[in-house]
């Protein structure tokens, strides 16, 4: 028996060790123009619900890969269309598997000073000029997606079954992968075994990985909040009942939601990201509007938070003696909230043994469980309950990161001005393991 199982390992040994070169190999042919790629996305992002340009580069990419393409995949509530992208490569029986990729940018001023850097600008809802800028590295993701696309393309050899390359639309605003279920990808383009992404970080180096297993990403909720009072003037506060001093009670009354309310053996966070009230000095406004997000990783917590924004927010306007038909308004956005992302133990262990065969078991990283969210998993949420697994792709540079790391700091981090991506050793590890990835799953 000893014996039959050493013999078994020598003949896959050398199989493994084919299969990376021709990875390697394949993906260095690549890289400068996948670098190209990357450069030309990172200078012209699209928000989320505009990705038309970054959709129609991955569909071209992937027609010239040899995929057969759909565009416009994808329905928002309001019954607008969205740029969601399916390619699908056929080859004989197996698995199917999918892959996605998001598209979508920040409204965020790049601060990176790279010669790269966002040349597009656009205005908010205030008619206010701000920038667009990929500071979460979804540019990262899509250019990954077309060097893998084209690796498997040219590796048919190695792998039996379906892929199944998905550009995802509006993940910033989380309504995307929902878009893309509303609009039937599965019954259009087949329900897949098993679904994959990944996504950078600052947290871990270019040429590493790391992988949660289990609940690995919160569960992300969207709520509004209007503190409406009575205006007046801001010499005569005591004819008026301002909203602005209620809505600096309730944002600290909410920190302890989670610092009493919940079980601290439940990770939660809330979050006021957005807060707009006034006009000028003087003016005691009618109402202030405040965005929250709030993170969890159960059901149970998430309700608690909610009660608790609903009953803070009553509590307060009640106190200061706001009238009934002032009371504020809290609302919760389903369409931009996403549940846990988690990650199927059973194919996280295949995923990390894949990775660790091509890119070496030190650069494959276990990683604990972030308060950060994904929409990702809305597509394994099929009646089936389909496997789905996101690893992440370390993306900084590995000397700068060191040198922050001996200070005990952090390099500037996604969702920031200055996050920095180091293309080539970022897209070459990502290439690699993706690739390596979807060989492994596609095994008759």
């Amino acid at each position: 028996m000893k014996h039959t199982l050493f013999a078994a390992l020598l003949a896959v040994a050398p199989a493994t060790t084919l299969l990376a070169q021709d990875i390697s190999s394949n993906v260095s042919g690549q890289l400068p123009g996948l670098v190209e790629t990357y450069k030309r996305l990172h200078a012209h992002p699209e928000l989320s619900h505009h990705e038309e340009q970054t959709a129609a580069l991955v569909a071209g990419e992937l027609r010239k890969a040899g995929f057969t393409v759909t565009e416009r995949i994808g329905r928002y509530p309001d019954g607008s269309q969205a740029y969601g992208v399916v390619g699908i490569l056929k080859n004989g029986p197996g698995p199917t598997l999918l892959i996605r990729a998001d598209m979508d940018g920040l409204p965020i001023i790049e601060e990176t000073g790279v010669p790269y850097a966002s040349l597009v600008k656009t205005k908010n809802a205030s008619g206010q000029e701000v920038g667009v800028m990929h500071a979460c590295g979804h540019d990262v993701h899509v250019t990954t997606l077309i060097g893998t696309a084209r690796a498997l393309a040219a590796l048919k050899s190695q792998w039996h079954g379906t892929l199944m390359l998905v550009g995802q639309p509006s993940e910033e605003t989380i309504d995307g992968a929902k878009a893309m279920m509303a609009d039937k990808i599965y019954e259009r383009f087949g329900t897949p075994d098993l679904a994959i992404a990944l996504h950078d970080t600052f947290l871990h180096p270019a040429g590493t990985v790391s992988i949660t297993s289990g609940p690995a990403m919160a569960s992300s909720t969207s709520i509004d909040v209007i503190m409406r009072g009575v205006g007046g003037h801001g010499s005569a506060p005591q004819l008026g009942k301002d909203p602005i001093v209620m809505s600096a009670q309730f944002i600290n009354q909410i920190q302890t939601i989670v610092s009493r309310q919940e079980d601290p053996r439940d990770p939660a966070v809330v979050t006021v990201g957005d807060i707009h009230g006034g006009t000028k000095r003087n003016i005691i406004p009618y109402e202030v509007k405040m965005e929250i997000t709030a993170r969890a990783f159960s059901d149970k917590a998430r309700q608690i938070i909610i009660d608790g924004i609903r009953q803070s927010a009553q509590g307060i306007a009640l106190a200061a003696g706001v009238p009934a038909d002032r009371a504020p308004i809290v609302t919760v956005l389903e369409n931009e909230s996403t549940p846990v992302l988690y990650n199927d133990p059973a194919l996280t262990t295949r995923v990390k043994t894949a990775l660790a065969q091509t890119l070496g078991a030190l650069n494959v990283i276990d990683d604990p469980a972030l308060l950060a969210s994904e929409d990702f998993g809305i597509f394994g949420f099929d009646d089936r309950k389909i496997p789905v697994v996101l690893f992440w792709l370390g993306a900084m540079d590995p000397l700068k990161f060191a040198a922050a790391k001996a200070e005990g700091k952090f390099l500037p981090g996604m969702h920031t001005s200055r996050f920095e991506p180091l293309p080539e050793p970022t897209l070459r590890t990502g290439v690699t393991g993706m690739t390596a990835v979807a060989v492994a799953l596609l095994q008759k």
